[in-house]
């Protein structure tokens, strides 16, 4: 793990690496990093009084797939922005691309949502990443994103 991380990462500290604000801002905390493995765990506490609960299958509340694959890749720009340091300072990053997405269980109000994310190459200005989202050890959700990152 590079010595420079303090953990847990705070959401104020999140908020200083990534331009997400509420109600985008979809990871509440990180609490594993290793520079080295490029890898990042991230948590994301999801709760009844999310805004998109309100009109995603009212009554019967389930987390919508997209914002699951959203949290994978802001964590992902979490780490990115934690190992590239003042090189991804002045970068913003978009998703641009969504593969093998994967849905195996419903997330709803209560459960903590796990953000698994792991870089696995870097092509100039861009990043592949493989996230997996779990609640209670068990895999929720999968894909890998591709990000481009691009100057302020």
């Amino acid at each position: 793990m590079n010595e420079t991380v303090t953990l847990p990462v705070d959401v104020r500290t999140i908020q200083s690496l990534i331009p997400h604000r509420y109600p985008f801002l979809l990871v509440d905390r990180i609490v594993e990093v290793d520079i080295e493995a490029k890898r990042i765990v991230g948590v994301k506490n999801v709760t009844f009084n999310e805004p998109f609960f309100q009109g995603h299958f009212p009554g019967a509340p389930i987390m919508p797939g997209v914002l699951i694959i959203e949290a994978l890749a802001q964590a992902g720009g979490v780490l990115t922005q934690l190992s590239l340091g003042r090189d991804a300072q002045s970068k913003l990053f978009y998703m641009v691309k969504v593969d093998n997405a994967r849905f195996n269980r419903q997330v709803v109000p209560g459960d903590v949502l796990e953000l698994h994310v792991q870089i696995k190459r870097v092509i100039r200005n861009m990043a592949v990443y493989y996230g997996e989202a779990k609640v209670g050890g068990e895999i929720v959700a999968s894909a890998e994103v591709l990000c481009a990152g691009t100057r302020e």
